[in-house]
């Protein structure tokens, strides 16, 4: 029979098992939308993956992800990022109380720049446009990435992507509330045509992409 393992080994457990991935470098396999597996070596890892580095990868990819371990109870995931910091970033964020790691994807999938865009602006509310994000989580989450901003500025300065001229937050928020995605709605926007003046034309304009 197994012996039983002793109880400072089996506490330290969730630790060592939330550090044993680095990366993981293999070929990629599309799943459901927000999950990929990597083949390496013939042994297939899963991962969620923010929506926008779901979109980039495509089945046969060759593709290094860097791999965040989450353990609680009885629950094992991987998350993948494709660089570094953007796994630093989620890493940091789920640990303010209230973000579990579905919400940090959806953080991690909008531009870098909207986050930016908050903290300069002292603007919360536009947090708000983020599937799954109320008041109260946006007013704390703000605070939050301000320390952060100070703390790791690096974090915010990774992502290439900017704001386009037609980024609208209430078009943004009534197409998350419609049930898209962030990184879908902000996607959408930026192909709509250059007169659609208005919310409603743009969201309507979007819808037509989605």
């Amino acid at each position: 029979p197994l012996r039983k393992m002793p109880h400072a080994t089996t506490a330290a457990l969730p630790a060592m098992l939330a550090t044993m991935f680095a990366h993981l470098r293999g070929t990629i396999g599309k799943g459901s939308i927000g999950e990929v597996s990597i083949d390496v070596n013939g042994v297939g890892y899963r991962a969620a993956v923010p929506i926008d580095t779901w979109d980039t990868l495509q089945d046969g990819d060759a593709a290094t992800l860097w791999i965040s371990t989450y353990v609680r109870e009885e629950r094992f995931e991987l998350y993948g990022f494709i660089d570094a910091s953007t796994r630093t970033l989620f890493e940091e964020l789920t640990q303010i109380s209230g973000i579990g790691p579905r919400m940090g994807l959806e953080l991690c999938g909008v531009p870098r720049a909207l986050l930016v865009k908050a903290i300069q602006d002292d603007d919360h509310a536009s947090l708000t446009s983020i599937k799954g994000i109320g008041k109260k989580t946006a007013e704390k989450l703000l605070v939050e990435l301000k320390s952060l901003a100070e703390r790791q500025p690096g974090l915010f300065a990774a992502d290439t992507r900017v704001l386009g001229a037609k980024y609208d937050p209430d078009a943004v928020a009534a197409l998350t509330q419609l049930g898209y995605n962030h990184a879908d709605a902000l996607h959408a926007l930026e192909s709509v045509p250059s007169d659609a003046h208005t919310t409603e034309q743009r969201v309507t304009a979007a819808l037509r992409s989605l």
